[in-house]
């Protein structure tokens, strides 16, 4: 049987989600939580791999389940050994078919930004701040150059391992909400950095430092050099992948 979950985490104390043999990660706390539910070891295969202090909305994993346990009690029963900075919220038995990842026809991720001269108390694990004042809709109109499928080496961490930079682009808002400016992106798969990245040039823009015209002039040029810097992971959260309807997971992660 195989199971698919949505997990929400907070990735501030974590190195990321992939399992690591020197340090505590989202997946390797994940599986010893689950393991325990199922008496066995237990592997999850993940929608999308997220960074060291990277958050996740809903990432979606599937295992494939040898013994016999309810939906209830395999949600419930692994978010009772997690930590409280972990929860699985959902729960369901899929086709055997259906793989986390390579089913995943999208995925989605926001960048929050805290804009106001003063630094964050409540939700400074959330959010990065920039005192300096931004124009959102300067930023927006800058970045809708990166709808489509471009090569994205500009925005590619020299540590990536992707096998080329080329990447689909569906979606770019950028908007203001008080003193919060959030950048949403939506591709069909991401490179290594490449959110944190487009933001840190998204950010000059905002600033008036760079015109708009700038993010075009990085993109056709790919030299990763010449780009603003990596944004850093506090504010990047990973809102979770979408799917095709016919998998019946939850509208939240359904295509619309």
């Amino acid at each position: 049987m195989r199971i698919a979950f949505g997990i929400e985490y907070d990735g501030t104390d974590f190195l990321g989600w992939q399992r690591l043999s020197h340090g505590e990660t989202v997946q390797g706390t994940v599986e010893q939580a689950l393991s325990q539910v199922a008496s066995q070891p237990v592997t999850v295969t993940c929608a999308g791999r997220t960074d060291t202090g990277v958050h996740g909305r809903c990432q979606v994993v599937h295992f494939d389940a040898e013994v016999a346990r309810s939906l209830r009690a395999w949600q419930l029963g692994t978010t009772s050994n997690l930590p409280p900075s972990i929860a699985v919220v959902w729960a369901r038995e899929v086709d055997p078919a259906f793989h986390a990842r390579f089913s995943a026809r999208s995925r989605r991720y926001r960048y929050s930004l805290l804009n106001r001269p003063i630094r964050a108390a409540l939700d400074a694990r959330y959010v990065t701040w920039e005192r300096l004042p931004l124009d959102a809709a300067r930023m927006q109109a800058a970045a809708q150059v990166l709808v489509g499928e471009h090569d994205f080496s500009a925005f590619r961490a020299a540590s990536c391992q992707a096998r080329h930079a080329r990447r689909c682009v569906l979606a770019v808002r950028v908007q203001r909400e008080g003193d919060i400016v959030m950048v949403d992106i939506e591709a069909n798969a991401f490179l290594h950095h490449m959110v944190r990245n487009i933001v840190g040039s998204l950010l000059p823009v905002g600033r008036g430092e760079q015109p708009p015209e700038w993010i075009a002039e990085l993109l056709a040029g790919r030299d990763r050099e010449v780009a603003g810097p990596t944004a850093p992971p506090t504010g990047l959260t990973f809102i979770g992948p979408r799917y095709e309807a016919h998998w019946g997971l939850p509208a939240e992660v359904c295509q619309p």
